[in-house]
């Protein structure tokens, strides 16, 4: 087993700022009229004021039945370009007041397990908002920062099996905080302050990685701190001998846990090996795990049973959670460095307190109605069963080819009531053009059933291809 020092140089970095005396701190604003003693104890502990209930209601329809103005509808349906102004038309108003609107079954969300519509997250944040508003506006080491955040923050760090957290504006931010943060290590720990080739943090990244995580890479490689390596997607093979090759002491590794185009898993299990193998630190996006994956919803660390070979594990909360803002689960020494060098965590408003209020509820909620979980995978399997096409998540990449194809399908679909967007370069390659459904534990076996029989009329099952685009094609960072 490779010795992994990356405890040692974190912990290191950290000192390096405390001598310097730019070491940041977080300082709780206590927002509750009872002490903050009694409110961790009452929504901390206990979380018996959390109403949860045992199986679909009306509410979570929700989350996946959408309507939109005739105006709009015309011009998506003709692919015409629009900014949104088009609402507040003439004719959009005219339609408006006599009720006239475009109803669709949402299957292009990230809302996975319908949290979005739940009342009891919804009282979460309507009382906090009667009792404090949007809470304190500034940064989180101005004035963001408040009981609310900290109590959000341990209870994501109790999901992820992880000694601390830090609660970022979005999920996007969290990615780019947690990139330059790793890069600052090389610099900090410097002796003339740049490091040299040999000091600098190599990065090894998954071809297909989100675009923060590429966004963050990039900054953190302008500073000078690393030296990026990109392996294609999901091949083992491949980076084992890039890192066998790579001389640099500090490696990382970072991918996404499930990639939000393609629909497939990391290989957490051989990422685990190698981490063994070759001491890096291992980071992963859970955007599209986090609550959906895991008996205890604890994301594709837990399902792959590795959380302890995940060192740094981000995460969103505007996905399975229903509300907004993202977060890095870590050890506490790495929660002080990202907290004083991640710029996009730093020069950022924190999220507000209602929005706290309502993650830290979503949390709760998730936990105690695993049934959401259960409803999700069994979509998949219908999915799977009525469909053919081999899948193995929520998210479901139906290559076409060329756009001009995508569109017309996405058109079709759109005509029979359903919201599936077509996506389209750059997001992904030329004539890797693919309709991307996603999921939802809102949906029901009708739904889907209705939704394979709109896609059998535009779709050729059997030439529609999940097949991964080789990496090779993708553009270095």
């Amino acid at each position: 087993m490779a010795d992994n020092s990356w405890d040692k140089c974190v912990e290191e970095a950290v000192n390096v700022l405390e001598s310097r005396q730019i070491l940041r701190s977080l300082r709780p604003i206590c927002m509750s009229k009872q002490n903050e003693e009694t409110l961790v104890k009452s929504r901390g502990n206990g979380r018996d004021e959390y109403e949860v209930f045992d199986g679909l209601c009306q509410w979570d329809r929700t989350s996946v039945e959408v309507s939109v103005s005739i105006p709009t509808f015309q011009k998506w349906l003709h692919d015409e370009p629009s900014n949104g102004e088009e609402i507040f038309s003439g004719d959009a108003l005219a339609e408006s007041k006599k009720g006239r609107f475009k109803k669709l079954l949402l299957f292009s969300g990230n809302d996975y397990l319908g949290l979005s519509s739940h009342p009891t997250i919804s009282n979460a944040a309507a009382s906090a908002v009667q009792e404090y508003g949007m809470g304190p506006k500034g940064s989180a080491l101005i004035c963001g920062y408040t009981t609310y955040h900290r109590l959000l923050e341990s209870s994501l760090a109790e999901l992820k099996k992880k000694e601390d957290c830090l609660v970022c504006p979005t999920g996007f931010a969290a990615n780019m905080a947690a990139m330059v943060a790793i890069g600052s290590v090389a610099s900090l720990l410097a002796a003339s302050g740049k490091p040299l080739e040999n000091e600098k943090v190599a990065i090894f990244s998954d071809a297909l990685n989100h675009a923060s995580i590429i966004d963050g890479i990039r900054l953190a490689e302008r500073q000078g701190n690393v030296e990026v390596f990109v392996y294609r997607h999901c091949d083992m093979y491949h980076l084992n001998s890039l890192l066998s090759s790579c001389k640099m002491k500090r490696k990382v590794v970072v991918t996404d846990s499930l990639f939000s185009m393609d629909g497939d898993f990391a290989p957490m299990e051989e990422l685990s090996q190698l981490r063994r193998k070759y001491g890096f630190l291992l980071v992963i996006d859970d955007a599209h795990g986090t609550f959906v994956c895991g008996e205890n919803g604890g994301g594709v660390a837990e399902e792959f049973n590795c959380e302890a070979d995940v060192d740094l594990c981000v995460g969103t909360l505007s996905k399975a959670a229903g509300c907004h803002g993202g977060f890095i689960a870590c050890s506490k020494k790495w929660k002080q460095l990202i907290q004083s060098r991640g710029r996009s965590f730093i020069f950022s408003t924190a999220i507000p307190v209602p929005m706290a209020a309502a993650a830290y509820a979503a949390v709760v909620v998730a936990r105690k109605e695993s049934w959401r979980r259960k409803a999700i995978w069994e979509r998949v399997k219908e999915f799977k069963a009525l469909s053919g096409v081999e899948i193995s998540s929520p998210i479901i990449s139906l290559v076409v080819g060329n756009q001009a194809k995508a569109l017309q399908a996405s058109r079709y679909l759109l005509e029979a009531g359903f919201h599936v967007m077509a996506i389209r370069p750059p997001t992904v390659p030329a004539n890797s053009c693919r309709l991307r459904v996603t999921l939802s534990a809102a949906h029901t076996t009708e739904d889907v059933k209705k939704l394979i029989t709109a896609l059998s009329s535009c779709l050729d099952f059997d030439n529609t291809t999940t097949i991964h685009i080789p990496s090779f094609i993708f553009p270095k960072l």
